[in-house]
C-alpha cells in the first residue's frame, strides 16, 4: 500500500471541518490537524475539539494559543483604524489570518506542504485563507467543501449524511446555524438568517436578550497608551485578556449585537447576525479619546485610511504592503491617543460618558456655545473671509 501523504488542516470540529477528515483520508491522505485557539472556546469546548479530531481519525492534533497574535495582528490595528466594513461589521472572521499561521507552523514540523480547509465556494473565507498561503509559498491547497459543491447543491445535508453513515454523530445546533467564535465575537449564518428572515430563538450566542439584561448600569474604565487599550478599571492587563473580560461583562447587556448583510469579495450578498461586545466597547472608547485629541484634519483624513485598511483584511489582502502601509499612518496617528475613558451601558449599546488626557485640544479660553476669548469683529472677519468664495457666487448670479 502507498503511504498516506501528511496534509494539515485547519480544523475547528464544527460540522464542514469535520467532514474533512474522513473525506481526505478517503483520498489518501495522513490528516494532521490544528485548532489555533482565537479564544471563543472554553476548557470544555478545547477537550470537544481534541476529542472530535480523534474521533474522526486525525493522526495528529495539536491547539495553539491565539490570542495574543490576534490582538497584536488585528485588534490593535482595527481598534486605531476605527471603522467596521460597509460602517457595520467588524471583521470578525480576521481570526482566520492567525489560523493560517498557525496550520504553516505545523506544516513545517510535519514535513508536508500540503494545507486543507474547510471553506466553502462561495463565501469570502476560501480566499482569505488561499491568499494567506499562496503569500507564504507554493504550498498545495485542498479545500473538501468546495470540491463537493461541484455534484451537490446541499452541502450540509450532504456533510451531515456522509458523516452519520460513518458512524458519526453531528451535533444538534450544527445543523440549524454556521457558528464561528473567536476573542473578537461570533458569528451565526444558515436557516432562516439566509432566507432575510427573522432569527429564531436558538439564533443567539454571547449577547443575552433584553429581558435578561440587567437592571443597574454597567461602567468600566479603559486606559489607553499610543491608541492601545492596556488597562481596565486600572487594571493592567494583556490585551487578550481585557478583551475576554468586556466581551463577557458588555454581552450580558446585550453589547455589540447586529444583523447585516455585505458584499462578499465573490460579488454575493451574505447575511449574518454578529456579536461583539468587546470590540464596541473598545470603539466607543477609542473613538471618543482620538476625536478629543487628534486635529481636525486628522479625523478628517483617517477615517479614508482606515476603510482601505478594512478593505484589504476583509477581502483577503492581509498581506498585502499597502496594508503596513496603512498600518505605519496610524500608528503614527496614535502617538497622543492617551488617556482614560469612562464607557456605561443601560444595555444594547455602549457610551463614552468620560474623558480624561493630558493632550486634550480644550481652548483655555474659549468653551464650544458658551464663551470665547476673541472679540465680535474678529468673528465677522473670519465669516466674511471664510464664506467669501460662496457669498461672491450667489452675488454674480443672484436673480433680481
Amino acid at each position: 500500500m502507498t503511504p498516506a501523504k501528511p496534509i494539515v488542516l485547519a480544523f475547528s470540529g464544527g460540522l464542514d471541518t469535520s467532514f474533512c477528515i474522513p473525506w481526505l483520508q478517503e483520498r489518501g491522505w495522513a490528516v494532521h490537524t490544528v485548532f489555533a485557539d482565537t479564544g471563543g472556546v472554553d476548557a470544555e469546548e478545547r477537550a470537544y475539539i481534541e476529542a472530535r479530531a480523534a474521533e474522526l481519525g486525525a493522526a495528529s492534533h495539536v491547539t495553539v494559543d491565539g490570542g495574543p497574535a490576534i490582538w497584536d495582528g488585528f485588534v490593535k490595528p482595527f481598534v486605531m483604524a476605527g471603522e467596521g466594513y460597509q460602517g457595520q461589521y467588524p471583521l470578525l472572521v480576521s481570526d482566520r489570518y492567525l489560523i493560517v499561521d498557525a496550520a504553516l507552523r505545523r506544516a513545517a514540523e510535519v514535513g508536508t506542504r500540503a494545507i486543507a480547509h474547510g471553506c466553502t465556494g462561495m463565501g469570502n473565507d476560501q480566499v482569505r485563507f488561499d491568499l494567506a498561503v499562496k503569500a507564504a509559498g507554493d504550498y498545495e491547497i485542498v479545500a473538501p467543501i468546495r470540491e463537493i459543491q461541484k455534484e451537490h447543491t446541499q452541502t450540509r445535508a450532504y456533510e451531515q449524511a456522509y458523516l452519520e453513515q460513518r458512524g458519526f454523530e453531528v451535533r444538534a445546533k450544527q445543523k440549524a446555524y454556521t457558528i464561528n467564535e473567536n476573542l473578537l465575537g461570533l458569528t451565526m449564518s444558515g436557516g432562516e438568517i439566509d432566507r432575510w428572515e427573522a432569527p429564531g430563538e436558538g439564533a443567539r450566542g454571547w449577547c443575552a436578550p433584553r429581558a435578561e439584561w440587567p437592571a443597574a448600569p454597567l461602567r468600566a474604565t479603559l486606559s489607553f497608551r499610543a491608541g492601545e487599550a492596556v488597562a481596565l478599571d486600572g487594571q493592567p492587563m494583556a490585551g487578550a485578556a481585557l478583551l475576554a473580560r468586556l466581551n463577557a461583562a458588555f454581552g450580558k447587556y446585550g453589547v455589540g449585537r447586529g444583523m447585516y448583510t455585505g458584499d462578499t469579495t465573490i460579488g454575493l450578498k451574505g447575511r449574518i447576525i454578529f456579536e461583539a461586545p468587546g470590540l464596541a466597547v473598545l470603539l466607543a472608547a477609542h473613538r471618543a479619546l482620538e476625536e478629543a485629541v487628534l486635529t481636525k484634519h486628522q479625523n478628517r483624513f483617517k477615517p479614508e485610511v482606515a476603510r482601505k485598511w478594512v478593505e484589504l483584511v476583509y477581502e483577503g489582502f492581509y498581506n498585502d504592503p499597502l496594508k503596513t502601509d496603512l498600518e505605519a499612518f496610524l500608528a503614527s496617528s496614535q502617538a497622543c491617543v492617551n488617556g482614560e475613558v469612562v464607557v456605561e451601558t443601560q444595555g444594547g449599546r455602549v457610551d463614552a460618558v468620560a474623558v480624561r488626557s493630558p493632550h486634550l485640544l480644550h481652548a483655555k479660553g474659549a468653551t464650544y456655545a458658551q464663551s470665547a476669548d476673541w472679540g465680535v469683529a474678529e468673528a465677522e472677519g473670519f465669516i466674511r473671509l471664510y464664506g467669501m468664495s460662496s457669498t461672491l457666487w450667489a452675488e454674480v448670479n443672484r436673480r433680481d
